[in-house]
């Protein structure tokens, strides 16, 4: 049974998700980042539609269940292309977009690969369990990608401001998460577990708003302030 807090959490989610792509229209970065405002279009739409599943059928239903599953491997597919953009990004001057977007895909389809084969004995509810399989698989691939662009972005001294604040949002969110997904398997019946998803969730779209609307796109940091990342935040 879902109390007002959570219908909170949701309604908050949805405004944030929806005043990325707001502020990414009035600050020009719409078409620039359009993987990351695309991730937050579908977030938005998908928030929209749990409340109308669990509103029609309940939220222990199965038509929940599965449009939650399914609506969850879509985001983290696109959050991984949100990375891959990311990529594109901090090495957009040696030219190899191409060669990432390649190697974006290679990667994706190795998961994939990877995450059937784990399942393919479960033959009664293959596709949910590959779905839930390679939404957990990609997280994991996230995580890796997102703290070795971060190591790229320190070698190669990123000095554009709001990349840096993608990156570094994007390493926080995934931690989180991974944190969270620790203590549920080791804590599975402590209420913390109920409670941190949905305020997790909302730092990715908080952090990416504040990004668009207070980081314009020539804004630069001095070299030296990389070494410390707590500089970003002050």
């Amino acid at each position: 049974m879902l109390g007002p807090a959570d219908y909170t959490m949701w309604l908050l989610g949805f405004v944030l998700e929806v005043s990325v792509i707001v502020c990414s229209l009035f600050r020009r970065g719409l078409l620039r980042y359009f993987t990351l405002n695309l991730y937050m279009l579908a977030a938005a739409s998908i928030t929209v539609g749990q409340f109308v599943v669990i509103h029609r059928f309940g939220f222990s239903s199965t038509e929940y269940f599965y449009f939650y599953y399914y609506s969850d491997t879509l985001l983290t597919i696109l959050l991984y292309f949100c990375v891959i953009q990311l990529y594109q990004q901090v090495f957009e001057e040696m030219g190899v977009s191409n060669q990432i977007r390649g190697a974006s895909l290679l990667l994706l389809s190795g998961t994939a690969w990877v995450s059937f084969m784990m399942v393919r004995q479960n033959q009664t509810h293959l596709t949910g369990r590959f779905v839930v399989e390679l939404s957990q698989n990609l997280y994991f691939v996230g995580l890796i990608l997102t703290y070795v662009l971060w190591g790229a972005v320190m070698k190669m001294r990123e000095t554009r401001s709001r990349l840096i604040q993608f990156v570094l949002a994007l390493g926080v969110y995934f931690s989180a998460y991974s944190a969270t997904y620790a203590l549920r398997n080791l804590f599975p019946h402590l209420e913390l577990t109920k409670i941190l998803p949905p305020l997790v969730g909302t730092w990715l779209p908080l952090a990416w708003t504040y990004t668009f609307w207070k980081v314009p796109e020539e804004a630069r940091l001095a070299a030296a302030s990389l070494v410390t990342p707590s500089t970003l935040t002050r």
